[in-house]
């Protein structure tokens, strides 16, 4: 296998664990290096093969220029809404996400985590401790409630295991078929495809989102689709936050026309704290750290590093995103 030259582009304040797992998953396979923001950006990307990016988030247009010589750029996340793909695209240079898969046990268990203090009201009972009131307020079971699950893909897959082991009544929407041994495992109740979401939100207690941002999901959660959600449903998002429109959503909260969210990602990152909406007691709000588990960490690295040793013996990268 051929030694590469691979280049890290590390998030300045997020390095552990994320790039020290990236080194240990390299090893001393191959020769890499960390990119300095103090340095000059166009000698660092000499020679370089792959380029190893933080999230998508940190490579620039100009970084794109240097990187003459990469024949793969490896964005260390899932999502790539945000990602410049269109100048390499047009590079000729090859560039690969690390899917759904590899956080999806992290963004299953928030997801049931915020379903769980939504259906216990955990931000009141914690208030009422505060405040010395014992034995309020009521919590409601969630045997037997429906939950519509918006992108069947691995993170909604894995939410769904985890909501029948509650009693929970799966309601799945997804773009493609789901395969015959998923749904023997798991047994929704309904499998929809988009054209069936209405009659999804309708009909559930939760809805959670899993879905990849783009131009056909932006929004997809508008008012009007707001407005079919029961007055005691609950959304849950921790895939992205301009699925929703936030400002109807957050008028429906704060009017009480909906029961509750709990929201790990938002349209613009980070948002106002000070906003009133996040006070009210039942929304419970994460800083965008869903995916941010060991268990994540560890598997996008290998992903990562699996790429780098593809490329090294000359084979084709896992999980192309610019076909």
């Amino acid at each position: 296998m051929k030694r590469l030259q691979v280049l890290l582009l590390p998030f300045p304040n997020h390095f552990h664990p994320w790039c020290d797992d990236v080194i240990r998953a390299v090893g001393d396979r191959h020769d890499l290096r960390l990119f300095d923001g103090r340095r000059p950006i166009g000698p660092q990307f000499e020679g370089i093969d792959v380029v190893i990016d933080q999230g998508g988030s940190v490579g620039t247009r100009e970084m794109m220029d240097a990187a003459r010589s990469a024949r793969l750029w490896q964005i260390l996340g899932t999502g790539f809404d945000h990602f410049d793909l269109s100048t390499l695209r047009a590079k000729g240079i090859a560039v690969s996400n690390c899917p759904g898969q590899f956080s999806s046990v992290a963004l299953a268990e928030t997801a049931m985590m915020f379903i769980l203090m939504l259906a216990h009201r955990y931000k009141e009972r914690a208030a009422n401790f505060g405040a010395g009131v014992l034995h309020e307020p009521m919590g409601r079971e969630l045997k037997g409630l429906r939950l519509g699950v918006i992108g069947f893909g691995a993170s909604g897959r894995d939410l769904a295991r985890r909501a029948r082991a509650f009693g929970m009544r799966i309601l799945a929407i997804d773009v493609r078929a789901i395969e015959p041994e998923v749904l023997e495992e798991v047994r929704p109740e309904i499998v929809g495809t988009p054209a069936d979401l209405d009659r999804v939100l309708a009909g559930s207690d939760f809805v959670s989102l899993h879905l990849h941002l783009n131009a056909e999901t932006r929004n997809i959660l508008d008012a009007r689709r707001l407005a079919l959600l029961k007055p005691t449903a609950c959304l849950i998002n921790v895939a992205r936050g301009a699925l929703v429109d936030e400002a109807a959503l957050f008028e429906a909260l704060a009017s009480g026309r909906i029961a509750g969210a709990g929201l790990d990602v938002f349209a613009t990152e980070p948002p106002d704290p000070a906003l009133p909406v996040f006070k009210l007691p039942n929304v419970v709000v994460t800083p965008h750290t869903a995916g941010a588990t060991d268990g994540t960490s560890l598997a996008r690295a290998a992903c990562a590093a699996e790429n780098v040793d593809r490329i090294a013996r000359g084979l084709e990268p896992l999980h192309r995103i610019d076909r």
